[in-house]
């Protein structure tokens, strides 16, 4: 297959995770394959261009203070990592390029003005120098230290430890230093941009290489011997301007893609914003429309704001008012036969407990215990690893089936389930065991974007956010009459259905994609 034909088929695989990216990966990866471009048989042999590489090197390390000539290790031909056209060789990457080693600078010696320093934290996500976080030396120390650790304009550097083989381009017209265990790689004669080819597809050789590292780390030695497959000079160049073409081509399909997502996006926002002003079966066919894909959180969210304010379905002027508590407030209007009601008023709201330890009769087979990792995001329970006896349920907080929990401290504040069984839980976890109200309902109260919202306003502490019970039971409520909390969770069910069935058809769409353009990629970079 064409690598034309590839980029042809991109609507086909655009749904797989990171498309553009990954198509990238395949046109550096068959650029130093050999792949890329048609080989011309008059090209000079890439042995005679390794020769003079050799003699360049050699004189201009001469004329470097510190500077020394690495030595070669054996080539081993079962090292190298797959076959390559006529006319280039394999050799090492130290070879055909200087590798410098950064400076190890003293962070007494940081400033916040002067000369820039460039540490692993500046090789930034696009391939450029990030300095948002840049430290800077005064020009004094900057002038004491070796040219060998200036970065200038243009040079190409490399991570050396945590994001090892990322790269970086110093794309501006300003110069930097260089700090320790990032690397600089300066070509000798071969084109810069066939070396960055080739770097980006030995990210992942890196990779292994750290595999099992407490820090990934790589050493000279390391990167200075890894295979490198020289091509001649003259179709060097041919496939920087291909590769150079190509990404261009990635670029348009990448922006192309980004634009319809942007249309995508607006077009949800408005199937949204009408199914919410008016919830009818004919909005409601917007949301799955074929055309564009309105994610399953989107759903969900809409759906149990809708539940809430009493828009999911016709009210009943049979139904009996739901029992009056008089409140002032009222965070959004509701139908006139619903009420305000604080969470504490609809029954017995307890925080959870954690028995005594050094007690042994707290602690054995009979009651699964939790905490907030039990409590999923999807309001389910995960097995609990700790279980109580009946003494430790006594010293515990109990709850008993249809009582509903909800996590009130730390980054998992808001979760919530409806319990199914008689279980001790925490004091990281409070409940509400409710008098007459359907508990699936005021679980989908809680668990709206209403209350969300509520519970972080009035928590206290902002790195960990906290809702003592006393706040949690005062948050208003939302409250329809019983007959119409039932017909409300029968809707929800109904849309929570359809929101699953469309979630399953995205995740099937996205692996079809992934395993179309997996098979794509493995037919060009595997055959002749």
């Amino acid at each position: 297959m064409k690598l034309e034909t590839f980029f042809e088929k991109f609507d086909l695989f655009a749904d797989a995770p990171d498309a553009a990216a990954r198509m990238r990966e395949v046109i550096w990866q068959l650029a130093v394959q050999g792949k890329l471009v048609q080989q011309n048989p008059t090209d000079e042999h890439a042995s005679v261009l390794l020769e003079r590489i050799r003699k360049t090197k050699i004189s201009l390390l001469k004329n470097r203070r510190g500077s020394r000539i690495e030595k070669e290790s054996n080539e081993n031909e079962e090292l190298y990592p797959y076959s390559i056209p006529t006319g280039w060789i394999w050799t090492q990457l130290g070879s055909v390029q200087i590798f410098t080693n950064g400076y190890a600078f003293k962070s007494d010696d940081y400033r916040d003005t002067g000369v820039g320093i460039i540490r692993m934290g500046e090789l930034g996500a696009n391939g450029d120098i990030d300095e948002t976080n840049m430290k800077y030396v005064s020009p004094e120390i900057a002038n004491s230290i070796s040219e060998t650790f200036v970065v200038n304009p243009g040079d190409l550097l490399m991570g050396m430890s945590g994001s090892i083989g990322k790269l970086a381009i110093n794309r501006s017209s300003k110069t930097y230093l260089l700090n320790q265990r990032v690397g600089r790689l300066e070509p000798i004669i071969i084109e810069k941009a066939y070396l960055y080819s080739f770097l980006k597809t030995a990210e992942q050789h890196y990779l292994q290489i750290s595999f099992g590292m407490a820090i990934k780390n790589l050493s000279t030695k390391q990167i200075i011997e890894t295979p490198f497959p020289l091509p001649p000079l003259a179709e060097q160049k041919r496939i920087v301007a291909k590769v150079d073409e190509l990404m261009a081509l990635c670029d348009q399909l990448e922006a192309q893609q980004q634009q319809q997502e942007t249309r995508h996006a607006a077009l949800v926002q408005a199937s949204l914003a009408r199914f919410t002003q008016a919830p009818t079966p004919t909005n409601l066919q917007f949301l799955f429309h074929p055309s564009y894909t309105v994610s399953p959180a989107d759903l969900r969210k809409t759906i149990l704001t809708l539940a809430v304010q009493g828009k999911l379905v016709p009210q009943d002027p049979k139904d009996k008012r739901a029992s009056l508590f008089p409140t002032d407030e009222s965070p959004f209007n509701i139908p006139a036969n619903w009420q305000w009601r604080p969470l504490g008023t609809l029954g017995l709201c307890r925080t959870g407990k954690t028995p005594p330890t050094n007690d042994p009769t707290n602690y054995g087979s009979g009651f699964p215990f939790i905490g907030p990792g039990q409590i999923t995001q999807n309001g389910s329970f995960t097995p609990s690893e700790k279980t109580i006896t009946q003494t430790g349920l006594s010293n515990s907080t109990e709850a008993k089936a249809n009582d509903i929990l909800m996590v009130c401290i730390g980054g998992s504040i808001g979760k919530a389930a409806i319990c199914l069984e008689t279980i001790g839980f925490n004091q990281q976890i409070n409940s509400i065991r409710l008098a007459d109200d359907l508990p699936t309902f005021v679980y989908l109260a809680l668990t709206s974007s209403y209350f969300q919202e509520q519970v972080i306003t009035r928590a206290s502490g902002s790195a960990t956010p906290i809702i003592n019970k006393g706040k949690w039971a005062q948050i208003l409520i939302p409250l329809p009459p019983l007959a119409e909390q039932r017909r409300i969770v029968a809707k929800v069910d109904k849309l929570m259905a359809l929101v699953d069935d469309l979630e399953s058809q995205l995740a099937a769409s996205r692996t079809v994609a992934h395993n179309l353009m997996a098979a794509l990629v493995q037919e060009l970079t595997t055959s002749p």
